[in-house]
């Protein structure tokens, strides 16, 4: 079964979050909120509050598959502020781990040069913040082990991509139908 790590800081857009926990789990992966805000209960940016199923500080990421963040203001910038979930997501791109980010999170792989010379996409506005990247206007791009989306309007197409990835297209394609997607 693939491993999914979604994490949440407060200030996420809700959307982006729980898009992809709900979509993950209906295509089979096991997904688990990871909240780094220090309190599984996590506010999103339109005061809608979470209980994440562990803290970041209790976790062990070694057996992810897919390491997933969500956008969001002033969400992106705690995860960006994060040591510990950088230093994951380093490792994680060392090994060639799956990551994804949406809508203004793209920023904090950009931080940590992991799109130099990879295709990206990202909130407009924050194309300045995605270091070395080849900054495109697609919904979702995948680069390697990378994806990454453009906002709350994608969301669906981002978890599709993601479920692609993990489990193969037929699977995407049955999970688009089974949501009555397009």
């Amino acid at each position: 079964m693939s491993k999914v790590y979604v994490f949440f800081a407060d200030g996420f857009e809700e959307i982006e979050g729980l898009t992809v926990v709900d979509m993950m789990r209906r295509a089979g992966a096991d997904t688990v909120m990871v909240s780094v805000s220090g309190n599984k209960t996590v506010c999103g940016a339109h005061k809608i509050r979470i209980e994440a199923d562990e803290l970041f500080e209790n976790g062990d990421f070694s057996d992810a598959d897919m390491l997933v963040l969500p956008g969001g203001m002033p969400g992106t910038l705690h995860l960006l502020e994060h040591r510990g979930l950088a230093e994951v997501l380093e490792k994680a791109d060392e090994s060639k781990t799956g990551i994804a980010a949406i809508c203004a999170a793209p920023r904090v792989l950009g931080s940590l040069g992991l799109l130099k010379g990879r295709e990206a996409v990202c909130y407009p506005g924050v194309e300045e913040h995605l270091t070395g990247a080849d900054v495109c206007t697609d919904n979702v791009v995948t680069d390697g082990h990378i994806t990454t989306s453009r906002g709350l309007g994608t969301a669906i197409d981002f978890s599709l991509e993601l479920i692609s990835r993990l489990f193969g297209p037929e699977k995407a394609a049955q999970m688009a139908k089974s949501i009555v997607y397009r």
